[in-house]
């Protein structure tokens, strides 16, 4: 009797450890993979890089270039409306792309059961992301209000009717009316909203997609390149609508917009071309590969739906303009579920 359990024990011994082994060897070893052809791969990553640099730079400029369009003017029903379609794309960016990759890469059999099983890292560093956003949201307002405040103190009339007249010619916002003391105030406090948005949004957007960029370029599956490329390309393209939109109304000098529209069309580039650098040593189902681009998803995730929710749909849906029409809010919320489904869709693809 005690032969036999022995042996039941030693034979239970060899097959975890086979498994182990095999399991070990799928996260350390792709080679089995019948798709991967770095010969084939190298080319596609390549036109991958001009394609989502063109898309890129495509979106985020659209608004920016079709502001001299009256219908698309940001104190129009269009540009609202456009807007929200946009918001609900950067929501669903977060929802459906980045969160779910993180608890797919934080909940890998290639990471250790113990923490890595235990406890939901996504949630927590996503909780924890959002939480940091609201407080760099929080504080850089109170900063550059403090700041304005302080210079409208010393300017008096003349640095405030100073902003209000750039803020119209800039064409953030337009309207006519005779209390003008009030008004300007309340002109300078949406202008510094605007720029303390465009400025966290760019941030997390800059992050995931790097970290998007970097697992295409390190990957040399062929099979999922393509359509990854193709999903990227709208997903770029739309994002970028969003950020643009943000980067209208924050009324930044050239210099600064440029500067914004550089980063971002060039984040997802970057990132491929990192990741084709690193391709020999980065292996994406590492442990610490899949911990490292783990954490940034779940960190992206929270600021992303962060900004979405609260900088984004609730400032909007909230204000002046949507909350005195019901018909302009029913066409809004349509368009940010397009946006939101158009969106979740490519999940299956990317």
């Amino acid at each position: 009797m005690a032969s036999n359990s022995k042996m039941v024990s030693i034979f239970l011994f060899i097959l975890v450890t086979f498994l182990s082994t095999k399991a070990l060897a799928q996260c350390e070893d792709e080679t089995n993979n019948p798709c991967n052809n770095k010969s084939k791969a190298l080319p596609l990553k390549i036109i991958g890089i001009a394609a989502i640099l063109i898309t890129s730079i495509i979106g985020v400029c659209l608004p920016l270039i079709t502001r001299s369009i009256p219908a698309l003017s940001p104190d129009r029903s269009l540009f609202v409306i456009v807007k929200a379609f946009a918001s609900g794309i950067i929501l669903a960016t977060g929802f459906m792309h980045v969160l779910p990759d993180s608890f797919d890469m934080l909940r890998s059999s290639c990471l250790a059961d113990n923490p890595w099983h235990k406890f939901p890292f996504t949630g927590f560093v996503a909780m924890l992301s959002a939480i940091f956003t609201l407080m760099v949201d929080s504080m850089a307002t109170s900063m550059y209000t403090s700041k304005n405040n302080a210079i409208a103190a010393e300017g008096g009339e003349v640095v405030t009717r100073d902003q209000e007249m750039a803020a119209v010619c800039g064409g953030a916002m337009h309207f006519h009316g005779h209390n003008h003391g009030h008004q300007k105030g309340a002109i300078g406090q949406q202008l510094l909203r605007y720029r303390v948005v465009a400025m966290v949004l760019e941030l997390g957007i800059v992050v995931h997609s790097i970290v998007i960029g970097l697992g295409v370029g390190a990957s040399n599956d062929v099979c999922t390149i393509k359509p990854l490329v193709a999903a990227l390309c709208f997903h770029q393209m739309f994002e970028g609508m969003g950020l643009g939109g943000c980067i209208l109304q924050a009324e930044y000098k050239t210099v600064k917009k440029a500067a914004m529209v550089f980063f971002f069309s060039i984040t997802t580039p970057f990132g491929i071309a990192l990741g084709i650098a690193l391709s020999k040593t980065y292996k994406e189902n590492s442990p610490s590969s899949l911990i490292t681009v783990g954490l940034l998803n779940a960190s992206s995730a929270g600021l992303l739906i962060y900004m979405a929710l609260v900088d984004l749909l609730a400032a909007d849906f909230m204000g002046s303009k949507l909350q005195g029409s019901m018909k302009l809010q029913i066409k809004s919320y349509v368009a940010v579920l397009l946006g939101a489904g158009g969106m979740s869709l490519m999940a299956k693809w990317a």
